[in-house]
């Protein structure tokens, strides 16, 4: 029980009052005197209001699509004394964008009736999950109020489709298990490489009977093999990164995500092994795998995952990220490449993505744009065109990708590129 600070000073002004009354013999003055020394002896004599309230929250649809509009209902029912100013305040969860109508509501109530209230929001990826309900009553009089919260359920989870209809081409390294990405090693494969002289044993398919026709000697056609490649997907979701060209628009963190999801599902369909990792200080990685029960795993991970949660982290102190980056290089396996998704508003991807890179390990940079376009966008943009200029002038792929297009188009642009 607090106090509400409404009549403050009224007992001191009383003192006044009545002491100029009897000074200069008013009557009316004492009167009114009177009268707030008879309120402040009601406040102290009034019951403080504890509340005891029912409340059902109903939430019209469970597992939306990212961007559905979903209808919220609270109903709060009085199962106590009479409640003469009530203050409700529903707990949102982070994430979920309240697009229509207040998720808060004033009222009175007597014992056993209730109120309704409603309110609308937007959709957004992963599991959203509402705590209680905020609740301050005040006395009759208004001078103290008691807040409390009271337990209601109400579950959203929001899983994108992750489509694989993108798709980026892969650096070189690879691994000894068959795949798509071609290689500089002879063997079965479908692409010529190189011949040499036949040996026992070898495939008659791959015999070169042209040239034993010419000159009488057997020789082996040796073709290119296409090896599995070994990709983790790292998304920068430090809070830096949650940026946005508008404050109606995705933030790169989620674009990020969902083009991190796209890219999964068809490398992972092409018999890749992918695995994910947040650079954030909440840790996530998830090692590179294959098959099906992977790809579920993976797609939780995107969805649900804290590292990859639609909201920013709360700044950590103990983050460094040259820790996370030595942590980081001792979890990555020798043959992996890797596709870091960041907005590159600073230069801390710039040195994590160089480093990996003379390491050894083939990099390519997805980079949502995040600038708007203002004066100050425009600044922040060339700033940020200077940082992936240097990470091209050290030899990493870099994919610009603006918020007016979709992913594949941006791949298409950034492959013609790679190919020159």
């Amino acid at each position: 029980m607090t106090a509400t600070n409404r009549w403050a000073g009224l007992g001191a002004a009383a003192l006044v009052v009545a002491g100029v009354g009897v000074l200069f013999r008013s009557p009316g003055a004492v009167l009114a005197a009177a009268v707030a020394a008879g309120y402040l002896a009601v406040r102290a004599a009034a019951v403080r209001p504890r509340p005891s309230l029912a409340v059902e929250r109903v939430v019209a649809d469970e597992a939306p699509d990212p961007g559905d509009e979903v209808r919220v209902t609270v109903a709060v029912r009085n199962e106590g004394p009479t409640l003469f100013d009530l203050r409700l305040v529903d707990g949102v969860p982070d994430g979920l964008a309240v697009v229509d109508g207040p998720a808060r509501h004033a009222a009175a109530l007597r014992s056993g009736d209730a109120a309704t209230f409603a309110y609308t929001v937007r959709a957004a990826r992963g599991d959203h999950e509402w705590t209680g309900l905020e609740v301050v009553a005040r006395g009759p009089l208004g001078a103290r109020e008691r807040a409390t919260t009271v337990a209601a359920g109400g579950r959203l989870r929001c899983v994108p489709t992750f489509d694989g209809a993108t798709d980026l081409p892969l650096r070189g390294l690879t691994t000894p298990f068959a795949g798509r990405v071609p290689t500089d090693v002879g063997g079965a494969g479908l692409e010529f490489y190189a011949v040499r002289e036949y040996r026992r044993g070898d495939p008659r398919g791959r015999v070169d009977w042209n040239r034993a026709a010419r000159t009488g000697e057997l020789a082996t056609l040796e073709l290119r093999e296409e090896r599995a490649a070994t990709v983790v997907l790292v998304v920068d979701a430090r809070p830096a990164a949650y940026v946005a060209p508008s404050p109606t628009a995705e933030s790169a963190v989620e674009r990020s995500v969902d083009a991190a999801g796209r890219l999964a599902d068809v490398l992972l369909s092409k018999g890749d092994r992918v695995g994910a990792a947040a650079l954030s200080p909440r840790t996530t990685w998830l090692a590179p795998d294959t098959g099906r029960a992977h790809r579920a795993r993976l797609r939780e991970t995107l969805v649900t995952d804290p590292g990859f949660a639609p909201t920013p982290p709360d700044p950590d102190r103990r983050f460094v990220s040259r820790l996370w980056r030595r942590r980081f290089r001792r979890r990555l396996p020798d043959d992996a490449q890797v596709l870091l998704f960041s907005p590159c508003v600073d230069r801390i991807p710039i040195t994590f993505a160089e480093r990996l890179d003379a390491l050894g390990h083939a990099v390519t940079v997805v980079s949502p744009d995040p600038t708007p376009h203002r004066p100050g966008g425009r600044l922040a943009g060339l700033e940020r065109g200077l940082r992936l200029a240097e990470l091209r002038a050290a030899g990493v792929r870099v994919a610009e990708w603006t918020p007016a297009e979709p992913l594949a188009v941006a791949g298409d642009r950034a492959a013609r590129r790679w190919s020159r």
